[in-house]
C-alpha cells in the first residue's frame, strides 16, 4: 500500500478524541494544520491529516495584524463553519479568541457558538486560572485543548513573542499549569516555544491528556504548524516551522510531507526546537 493510500485509509472514518487516544496509545505520532478555510481543509483529507485547528492565528495570516488579539468570536465562527464545510472527517479543534473566555459563564457560551458551527473542541490559552473554566466545559460535554507556553494572547504580557520556560521556575510553572489543567478535565494541550527537553517532561507526566507540540521537540504526542509556514508564505518563518511546499512541489504534496515526516519522527529536527 502507498503512502496516499495509507493516508486515505487512516481518514476513511471520522478522526474522534478516541481516534487520538487510540494513536497514541499505540506510539504513533499524529499531525494538525492550522487553516482557515474549505478548499484548504478539503485536502487535508487526503494528506491524512488527522486533526486541524482553526486558530485565531487568523489575524496575522489572513488579516495582516501584528498579534491575534483584534480576532472576534464572529469571525472564528465564520472560519470554522468554513473548515467545516470542507472537512468531515478530520476532527475540528477551534480557538476562542482573546477575551471570550474570561469567565467560565462567557466561555461557555462561546463554545457553545464553535461548537454548533462545526468544531469537535475548543482551545483556550493559560494556565491554573483556567481550571474552573475548563471543569464547566467538560461536564458540559465540550471537549478541551489547552494551551500553555508561549500563549499568543498574552503577547503584551511577555513582552514580545518569546521562547517560555527557560528557567527552571517557568518549567516547573508550566508543569504545575499542564497537570492541574488535565486534572480538570482538559483532553489536549499545545505546547507552543518551550523548550524540547520541558515538553518531553510535561508529555511525560501526563496521564490521560494529549500532548501537541509547536516548537517543543518531537517527544511529545502530536505536531501542528500552521498551513501558512507548510508553505512556505511567512516572510519571516519561525524556527520552528519548515518549508514543505519547496520539497513537495504541491499544496497537497507539502500537506503530506508534513505528515509522514511528523509519524517518522523526521520533523521537527534539532534545529526547529529550543533548549
Amino acid at each position: 500500500m502507498s503512502q496516499d493510500q495509507k493516508n486515505e485509509f487512516a481518514l476513511a472514518k471520522k478522526v474522534t478524541l478516541s481516534t487520538l487516544q487510540k494513536l497514541v496509545a499505540e506510539g504513533e505520532k499524529f499531525s494538525c494544520i492550522s487553516l482557515y478555510d474549505a478548499t484548504m481543509s478539503a485536502l487535508a483529507i487526503s494528506s491524512g491529516v488527522e486533526t486541524l485547528l482553526v486558530g485565531d492565528s487568523l489575524g496575522m495570516t489572513i488579516q495582516g495584524h501584528n498579534d491575534t488579539l483584534p480576532v472576534t468570536m464572529e469571525q472564528m465562527v465564520y472560519h470554522t463553519e468554513a473548515v467545516a464545510r470542507g472537512n468531515q472527517k478530520s476532527l475540528i479543534i477551534a480557538d476562542l479568541p482573546f477575551m471570550a473566555y474570561a469567565t467560565p459563564e462567557q466561555a461557555m457560551d462561546n463554545a457553545k457558538r464553535l461548537m454548533q458551527a462545526g468544531a469537535q473542541m475548543v482551545k483556550l490559552e493559560g494556565g491554573q486560572w483556567l481550571c474552573e473554566t475548563v471543569s464547566l466545559l467538560a461536564e458540559r460535554g465540550i471537549p478541551v485543548c489547552a494551551h500553555v507556553g508561549l500563549t499568543p494572547q498574552s503577547v503584551n504580557k511577555f513582552g514580545g513573542f518569546k521562547v517560555q520556560g527557560r528557567t527552571e521556575e517557568q518549567g516547573d510553572s508550566i508543569l504545575a499549569d499542564t497537570l492541574a489543567l488535565e486534572k480538570a478535565g482538559a483532553d489536549l494541550v499545545v505546547f507552543e516555544c518551550i523548550p524540547s527537553h520541558l515538553a518531553k517532561k510535561i508529555t511525560r507526566a501526563l496521564t490521560t491528556m494529549i500532548s501537541i507540540g509547536i516548537g517543543a521537540g518531537r517527544d511529545v504526542d502530536g505536531q501542528v504548524l500552521v498551513i501558512n509556514d507548510i508553505l512556505g508564505m511567512t516572510k519571516y518563518a519561525p524556527k520552528f516551522s519548515k518549508d514543505f511546499l519547496a520539497e513537495a512541489g504541491t499544496v497537497d504534496g507539502a500537506m503530506r510531507r508534513f505528515v509522514e515526516d511528523v509519524k517518522k519522527g523526521v520533523f521537527p529536527g534539532d534545529e526547529h526546537g529550543f533548549q
